[in-house]
């Protein structure tokens, strides 16, 4: 009996489930802000690693994988533009999806959505965009300088444990 009581209480603690969903989803969306606000602000910087990584100008440079380098500047700059918009897109969501979690249970359902697509959108970027097509399709693994790929999977397991935790079962109350 004193048991059974224990865990109905236990279940709407505040540390809970839900509480660690919102830090996640909050977390990653400051840092998805953050580097959407860096790329807009220092935009050259990252511009160079674009370009360099389509180029494939520090690739082992096999003429079995040179064919599918793009070295215009302008397809170079508008794959660039494409990622600022994406990450854009992606902080909005995840922002949202914080809010949401930050109203309270009232509103549980819509931030386990909202944040579910958020981090569906950070995990195609860095997942698809960055490890996949980055790193394999333009080999970018084979670059020195030019390499994104530790902080790409950093980025893509991090957003993995958020979706995880958003989509548990979260006890009502």
């Amino acid at each position: 009996m004193l048991r059974a009581g224990w865990a109905r209480r236990r279940r709407t603690v505040p540390g809970s489930l839900t509480t660690a969903a919102t830090a996640l989803t909050a977390i990653v969306a400051l840092y998805t802000v953050l580097v959407a606000f860096g790329n807009i602000t220092d935009f050259d910087t990252n511009r160079q690693f674009v370009r360099h990584v389509l180029a494939m100008d520090t690739t082992f440079r096999s003429d079995h994988l040179m064919w599918r380098a793009i070295t215009s500047h302008a397809l170079q700059d508008l794959a660039y533009l494409a990622i600022i918009a994406w990450e854009v897109l992606t902080a909005a969501v995840l922002v949202t999806g914080t809010v949401y979690w930050l109203r309270g249970p009232a509103l549980r359902q819509r931030a386990c959505r909202v944040s579910t697509l958020g981090l569906v959108l950070f995990l195609l970027l860095f997942g698809m965009g960055f490890i996949a097509i980055g790193g394999e399709w333009f080999a970018m693994w084979q670059s020195a300088k030019w390499n994104g790929l530790q902080a790409a999977e950093r980025n893509f397991l991090v957003a993995g444990l958020a979706l995880i935790v958003v989509n548990l079962p979260h006890p009502q109350g």
